[in-house]
C-alpha cells in the first residue's frame, strides 16, 4: 500500500510538474536561430514572428543569425543547446537537403529534432534580365536546348532551394544550363541585374522588389496558381512543365527531449500567430505565403522533402566539398 501511495503521489507530481511547466514558459528570453545573414527572406520572416511572439509571451525573442554550411552550423548549435524549449530552430529547406549531400551530420534533422509548425513557403520565380531574349519559358526551353551549356542562372548556393529549382528545371525542361554558385541569394541577384547571369530561380521575397521595379522579367512561377501580386505571371504547369515543384520554406523546430507540453504550447502558439491577418498581410508584402501545421505534419512534410531531394541530388549528381 506504501508503494502504491508513492507511486500516485509520484505521477500526481510528475502530470503537476508539467502542467506548471507550460503555464511558466517562458520564463526568460527566447532564441530564435536562423541560418541565414540578417536581411534575407528568412530572417525577414523570422523577425516578423518574433516580434508578435514577444508580444504574446511578454517574454524577448532574440533572433540570432548563425550562419554558415548551408545551414549546418545553424542546427548544431541547436542541437547543442539543452532541450528546454528556449533556443528554436528556423529549420529550413538546406536542412532536408543536407542529409543527401554530406554523410557525416553531427545530428539527424528527424531524429533529433522536434517539429512545431511549418511557418512559411516561399515560392519561386524563374527570372531574367530585361535584355534576356526570351520572353517565355517556351522560348527559353527552346533557345536552351539550342544552345546547351552557353546559358547560365545564379543561385545561393549549393544545397539550396534556388540551386536545386534550376537543377530541376534542368531535368524536367531537358536542358543544360549551367549552375553558377553565390555566398548568399543578394549577390546572385547583383549580377543578375547587371546581366553577368542569364536568370534565377530566385525565391519571391527576393526577386519582388526588382520585379515591380521593372528590372527583371518574370516568366513563371512555381505555385499551384497565380500569385496575387503578381497576377499576370504563369505558374509552370501553365508552361508546360506540370510536374516542376520547386520552392524554398521555413518552419519551427526544437531538440529532442524538450517537455511535451511545451512543444504543445509552442505548436498552439505558432498556428494562432501565423492565422493573424496582420501577420498573413506582412508575410503577402514580402513575398511569402503562411504555412500553419501541426507538429506531425510538419514531420511529414520535413520528410517529405528529404525523399524529394534526395532523389533530384542523385539524378543531377550534385555533390558539395
Amino acid at each position: 500500500m506504501r508503494h502504491f501511495i508513492f507511486l500516485v503521489v509520484s505521477i500526481v507530481g510528475l502530470l503537476f510538474s508539467q502542467i506548471s511547466s507550460a503555464q511558466s514558459y517562458p520564463s526568460k528570453p527566447v532564441k530564435l536561430i536562423v541560418p541565414f545573414a540578417p536581411g534575407g527572406p528568412i530572417d525577414q520572416t523570422a523577425r516578423i514572428i518574433s516580434q508578435k511572439m514577444s508580444d504574446m509571451w511578454g517574454q524577448s525573442v532574440i533572433v540570432e543569425n548563425r550562419t554558415g554550411a548551408n545551414g549546418i552550423i545553424s542546427a548544431e548549435y541547436a542541437f547543442n543547446a539543452p532541450a528546454d524549449g528556449y533556443t528554436l530552430l528556423f529549420s529550413v529547406i538546406h536542412h532536408s537537403v543536407m542529409p543527401s549531400l554530406k554523410s557525416n551530420l553531427s545530428y539527424d534533422i528527424e531524429k533529433d529534432f522536434i517539429p512545431i509548425s511549418s511557418v512559411a513557403i516561399y515560392p519561386i520565380i524563374l527570372v531574367v534580365n530585361n535584355n534576356f531574349p526570351a520572353k517565355s519559358v517556351p522560348e527559353l526551353i527552346q533557345y536552351a536546348q539550342a544552345n546547351p551549356d552557353k546559358l547560365t542562372f545564379g543561385h545561393s548556393g549549393y544545397g539550396g532551394g534556388t540551386h536545386l529549382a534550376g537543377v530541376l528545371f534542368n531535368m524536367q525542361a531537358k536542358v543544360k544550363v549551367r549552375d553558377v554558385p553565390y555566398k548568399g541569394s543578394a549577390p546572385a541577384m547583383a549580377d543578375l541585374l547587371g546581366g553577368h547571369v542569364d536568370m534565377m530561380f530566385s525565391d519571391a521575397p527576393t526577386a519582388m522588389q526588382h520585379i515591380l521595379a521593372g528590372k527583371l522579367r518574370p516568366l513563371a512561377i512555381s505555385t499551384s496558381g497565380r500569385l496575387g501580386t503578381l497576377p499576370s505571371v504563369p505558374n509552370f504547369t501553365e508552361v508546360g512543365l506540370p510536374n516542376y515543384n520547386a520552392y524554398s520554406w521555413g518552419g519551427i523546430s526544437v531538440k529532442n527531449g524538450t517537455p511535451k507540453d511545451i512543444v504543445v504550447k509552442l505548436n498552439q502558439d505558432m498556428v494562432k500567430l501565423l492565422n493573424d491577418p496582420n501577420i498573413k498581410e506582412r508575410f503577402t508584402q514580402i513575398g511569402a505565403e503562411p504555412q500553419p501545421s501541426s507538429s506531425n505534419q510538419y514531420a511529414a512534410f520535413i520528410h517529405s522533402e528529404i525523399l524529394k531531394w534526395s532523389d533530384v541530388v542523385k539524378q543531377g549528381q550534385i555533390k558539395i566539398d
